[in-house]
């Protein structure tokens, strides 16, 4: 019998990351849908119409005790984790100048973007090796290349800038344990956090379902968009 796929999404109630919930479900994961208000992503689940491959569960990459409760659940009701989406995110701060910035804001956007991915990363590895093909993808922006980075949302833009160091690290050091981790730019995407006039939500989320999908030997430790490099 085969093995059940199982994936966590963070920050998975609406826009990309429901979509990639949505996404991976339609191939035959199940999907746990992470979100900080239960009953958000409760209603975001019902809303896929994917039967039960959804399993909406409370998660707030902030707060170590969900996620070694989430931690626990898996390992306990499938034994192994197949793919984690790092997604979860915040503070587009397009309204802010390094010179200048509140770094409250900047601290609020590294716990989130960088030290949530990092505590999800930290607390689900050992899952991941046990699936013998785990596939790491962290949710990452343009705005963290340091090849095209000018002024402007300084706490979004260092806070990928770091994930992507992370990506890098890690694939080095899972290697050897056939764990795939790669960064994925997913554009600019028309979402509450992106606005009106990107490109469709399905696009973005397809990048991202591409890098879960790569075949073993597949790239690690690189930085993607559509499935071509995005200069770091």
């Amino acid at each position: 019998m085969a093995q059940e796929r199982v994936a966590i999404v963070t920050g998975a109630n609406r826009g990309i990351g429901l979509e990639v919930t949505r996404q991976l479900a339609d191939l035959g994961y199940t999907v746990v849908l992470g979100s900080r208000d239960l009953g958000k992503g409760e209603a975001a689940a019902k809303k896929l119409k994917v039967g039960d491959r959804v399993m909406a569960r409370r998660l707030d990459v902030t707060e170590q005790s969900t996620i070694d409760r989430l931690r626990d659940e898996i390992a306990t009701t499938f034994g192994s984790l197949h793919v984690l989406v790092n997604n979860a995110a915040i503070h587009y701060d397009t309204w802010e100048n390094a010179v200048d910035a509140d770094l409250r804001t900047v601290q609020e956007a590294l716990d989130t973007n960088l030290f949530g991915a990092w505590r999800m990363c930290q607390a689900f590895i050992p899952l991941l090796r046990k699936s013998k093909r785990g596939r790491i993808v962290n949710v990452s922006s343009e705005a963290g290349s340091l090849a095209s980075m000018g002024a402007g949302a300084p706490a979004y833009a260092v806070s990928k800038v770091a994930l992507n160091a992370l990506t890098r690290m890690l694939a080095a050091e899972l290697r050897r344990d056939r764990i795939l981790i790669n960064s994925v730019c997913p554009g600019w995407v028309a979402t509450d956090m992106g606005g009106p006039g990107g490109r469709p939500v399905r696009e973005g989320a397809a990048s991202i379902v591409w890098a879960v999908e790569l075949p073993d030997g597949g790239p690690t430790g690189g930085f993607f968009r559509d499935g071509r490099p995005v200069p770091w």
